[in-house]
C-alpha cells in the first residue's frame, strides 16, 4: 500500500524526507527518456551528503544496489513512493 511521495520543493527537504525514511520500504520508478521507465521496490539503506542507496529486493538470488541523487528525486527522473 503506498503512503506517500516525497515533498520535491528544495533539495535540503528531499534529503531530510529520504534520511526519515532509512530502513523502509519503497517504490521507485526511473525515469530513463523517451517515455520509458523502469519500476523497483527495495529498501533506503544509507543516506550521503550527494546521493542515498536503495537495496533492492532479490532476484534470482541477488542483490543489487541502487543509488540515486537528491536532484534526481527533485527533477522527477525518480519517483519514490513509501510503502507501509
Amino acid at each position: 500500500m503506498v503512503t506517500a511521495v516525497f515533498d520535491r520543493s528544495d533539495v535540503c527537504l528531499v534529503k531530510k524526507d529520504i534520511e526519515r525514511t532509512i530502513g523502509h520500504r519503497v517504490i521507485l520508478e526511473t525515469n530513463k527518456g523517451r517515455h520509458k521507465s523502469v519500476v523497483n521496490e527495495g529498501i533506503i539503506s544509507n543516506v550521503y551528503p550527494s546521493i542515498f542507496t536503495v537495496q533492492l529486493s532479490e532476484r534470482d538470488g541477488a542483490a543489487r544496489k541502487l543509488s540515486f541523487s537528491y536532484t534526481d528525486v527533485l527533477t522527477n527522473a525518480v519517483e519514490i513512493t513509501l510503502c507501509e
